[in-house]
């Protein structure tokens, strides 16, 4: 089945992608979470004449993107965090902890939701690294650097 999509999905697609995908899971979740609708012929048509007005927003959107992007692109981010001596962490570093480290040290502004990490939280002391998702054609790759308060 066929669906437009309202938002961006995590590891569907992005808003207005027109992406294929199993009956149930557009029927039980996608549409009645209201975040695709069905891609009717009147849809796409609708789809089509959106995007087109849309085009010169998204032109400018991307842009800031890549110039965001290249600011980012191998940044190190040191989050101090208590741990114990063996270097284990109370509590955990997750997305929250990223972009607030990365607003404090480098004055940039990125939400939460668009970070990813290998594992859901960092739970010892260490180097990871961290993927952003400025835009759906950039993303970056931030290195942690995880340390002892």
């Amino acid at each position: 089945m066929e669906v437009i999509l309202k938002q961006d999905v995590q590891n569907l697609g992005y808003a207005d992608d027109l992406v294929k995908v199993k009956n149930g899971y557009a029927r039980n979740y996608l549409i009645p979470q209201g975040l695709a609708i069905l891609a009717s012929e009147p849809n796409k048509k609708m789809l089509a004449e959106t995007l087109k007005q849309r085009a010169f927003k998204v032109e400018k959107l991307r842009k800031e993107a890549e110039f965001l992007a290249g600011k980012i692109e191998g940044l190190t981010l040191r989050i101090a965090t208590k741990a114990s001596d063996k270097g284990t962490i109370f509590g955990s570093v997750n997305t929250i902890a990223v972009a607030a480290a990365l607003k404090e040290q480098h004055d940039i502004e990125i939400d939460r939701k668009k970070i990813m990490l290998k594992d859901e939280h960092i739970k010892e002391l260490g180097n990871y690294t961290a993927q952003i998702n400025i835009h759906k054609d950039f993303k970056v790759i931030v290195n942690l650097e995880v340390v002892a308060e």
